[in-house]
């Protein structure tokens, strides 16, 4: 197999291909690398790039496997969302406030994703802080869609998806706080998986929401998905919050897939007015795909859906303003001084925050302020409550719940930029996943104008395996995620 198509494998084709001595680490390395060279400047899904450093990391899986060591990801090239902390390896999180931060230190997963053997290629797009829907509000330049690149690639994980979209890398890491890894892959036509709150360590992740993040993988098929789980989940003890519930082999799984005697829910409150009617009848035909495969498909109510959108950007901007007051001119990151210590913190903060972060903190600060703590913030949560009992109620009747991801494919750069309450109802499928804590993965399932839509799989707390095995059944009976952008 030439070099110059290496990027284009997944990373179960690319240890196939290891193990029988076909390639090595450094030429898939080399073939990711000239990849991105040739067309990163038309899709913009990197922030930093780290090629000697990638290159010296598969020199040495390689001498590794020549001495008959193996690892999950040994040699495997992955790209990292910048919200996640590197060692040595600059960290913006998209913003200027932190342009030139340099962390001692690695998060639980860039730990996990080192000793599985991976190497990072860099660190990919994401918009400020993680908020927004479409990256284009990244302090630096937004990100295109390899499928159209006049559109978004969906957010805030957006550089990771188009990257691996793009096969400018095997897989990524992304994190999804309300969608945030699930609505990227529907919109480049990836697989994206959100696993249950608690499933991986949030150690080293830079906060948005803590009560609603959490990383999960992007990568080109589901099989993949199986394996970067496998690496990154598990209990951690410098994260209070992981689940010590013990790590199933997420791939050896996959071989029991089957529709055969699933139930799925396809929840009535799931299929609304003013979605793309494309989408509605792609989710459709995945739902009639898996009945022809006999599945057995239950008509379910999730009663209260329709609070998802208000009560996510209340609890998510609470805990952002809580978590942003971190960036204060005083210990790390940008610093603007001025006369006094307060004058230090505006001026620090109004510079380097842009206009959607600060939106963000002034909703949450709002919420959380006395007087309106009990109207907003509180009542919030007693909403949450009743969507995650919503939730446990359909997982009595069903294995997994199948919704769109999205509820349109890719729009324009620039479209809603004016327009926050519609850039915040691209994540209406998705933000009850983070809400009630729950596991869900987005595949490809069809394509409208040339832009590809998902199906979204939700499953129970800690149902990860249901999801992979219900997406992976899905995938081998259909083409979609088979095929990839023309650029």
């Amino acid at each position: 197999m030439t070099d110059n198509i290496l990027h284009q494998l997944t990373i179960q084709e690319a240890q196939r291909k290891f193990r029988s001595g076909e390639i090595t680490a450094v030429e898939l390395t080399r073939s990711a690398l000239d990849r991105i060279l040739g067309v990163d400047n038309q899709v913009k899904a990197y922030i930093t790039l780290q090629p000697e450093a990638a290159l010296e990391a598969a020199r040495a899986a390689d001498a590794a496997r020549a001495q008959g060591k193996d690892a999950p990801l040994l040699g495997i090239p992955i790209a990292v969302k910048d919200s996640i902390i590197t060692k040595g390896l600059t960290t913006t999180c998209g913003s200027k406030i932190l342009e030139n931060f340099i962390p001692p230190y690695d998060a639980a997963v860039t730990e996990k994703l080192r000793q599985a053997g991976a190497i990072i290629l860099g660190k990919t797009n994401t918009d400020e802080f993680t908020m927004g829907s479409s990256t284009e509000h990244s302090a630096f330049f937004p990100t295109s869609n390899p499928w159209n690149l006049d559109a978004v690639p969906g957010g805030s994980s957006g550089g990771s998806a188009a990257a691996v979209a793009a096969s400018e890398t095997l897989a990524a890491l992304g994190t999804d706080t309300g969608g945030s890894v699930r609505q990227p892959a529907s919109l480049c036509g990836v697989v994206g998986l959100k696993p249950t709150y608690g499933r991986v360590s949030r150690y080293g992740i830079i906060a948005h929401g803590s009560s609603l993040d959490q990383v999960g993988p992007l990568t080109k098929s589901v099989a993949d998905a199986a394996i970067m789980l496998g690496v990154i989940a598990g209990a951690d003890p410098r994260d209070s919050t992981t689940l010590n519930a013990p790590v199933p082999n997420y791939l050896q799984e996959l071989a029991e897939a089957s529709f055969k005697g699933l139930k799925i829910g396809a929840p009535r409150e799931y299929f609304i007015e003013g979605m793309n009617p494309a989408v509605e009848k792609a989710v459709r035909a995945a739902l009639k795909t898996a009945e022809d495969q006999g599945a057995e498909l239950v008509d379910i109510s999730l009663p209260h859906t329709q609070y998802g959108i208000p009560v996510y950007y209340l609890i998510s901007t609470a805990e952002a303003s809580s978590n942003l007051s971190r960036y204060d001119g005083v210990r790390y990151g940008l610093r603007i001084p001025a006369e006094d210590m307060w004058q230090t913190f505006f001026e620090t903060r109004a510079a380097g925050f842009g206009p959607e972060v600060k939106r963000r903190i002034m909703l949450g600060t709002y919420a959380l302020s006395a007087g309106y703590y009990d109207a907003y913030y509180l009542k919030a949560q007693k909403v949450r409550t009743l969507l995650k009992r919503d939730f446990e109620a359909a997982f009595q009747q069903v294995d997994v719940i199948f919704t769109p991801s999205v509820p349109d494919v890719a729009f324009n750069k620039g479209q809603k930029m004016d327009d926050p309450l519609q850039m915040y109802l691209s994540d209406i499928f998705t933000v009850t996943a983070n809400l009630a804590g729950i596991c869900g993965i987005s595949i490809p399932c069809g394509f409208e104008r040339g832009l590809p839509i998902g199906l979204q799989i939700l499953g129970p707390a800690l149902g990860e395996s249901a999801i992979l095995k219900a997406a992976y059944a899905y995938e081998q009976a259909t083409e979609w995620g088979k095929q990839r952008p023309e650029i």
